[in-house]
């Protein structure tokens, strides 16, 4: 069993994936840098506040003895907008990526047609015997 699972992971294949993953988690976080320091302040100018910390408050909070906000009930949409362009970030870099690797790979030569077949013996058999049978 050892040896069939050395075997499967050792694989180009799931190395290939294992890098590839390794590699996106790092990109994610470079997206998530981008849009969280330098997309998100610049359409926070827009709202004149910090665009991840937008919300639509449900329910006010009280405030307890440290200042700190409880019981506050808010829906996050800054924060969902933000991830939402991180990933289209992302997709569109992987979509750009794959097309890439695409164009690149060797273009498979169409399969030549098969030259087309003469008549087979039977056929042949057939035609002399109708030229026979005519005469």
């Amino acid at each position: 069993m050892l040896k069939e699972f050395k075997d499967f992971a050792m694989k180009g294949n799931l190395i290939d994936i294992a890098v590839g993953f390794v590699m996106g988690a790092a990109f994610k976080q470079v997206v998530t840098s981008f849009t969280g320091g330098i997309v998100s302040p610049l359409i926070g100018l827009i709202f004149n506040a910090d665009f991840k910390d937008l919300k639509w408050i449900v329910k006010d909070g009280v405030a307890d003895e440290t200042g700190k906000v409880v019981g506050e009930v808010a829906v996050l949409y800054g924060d969902f907008i933000t991830n939402v362009i991180d990933f289209i970030i992302v997709a569109f870099v992987m979509f750009m990526i794959v097309k890439g690797v695409n164009a690149t790979k060797k273009k498979e030569e169409p399969a030549p047609e098969p030259a087309p077949a003469g008549p087979s013996q039977e056929d042949l058999l057939a035609e002399i015997r109708d030229l026979l049978a005519k005469k």
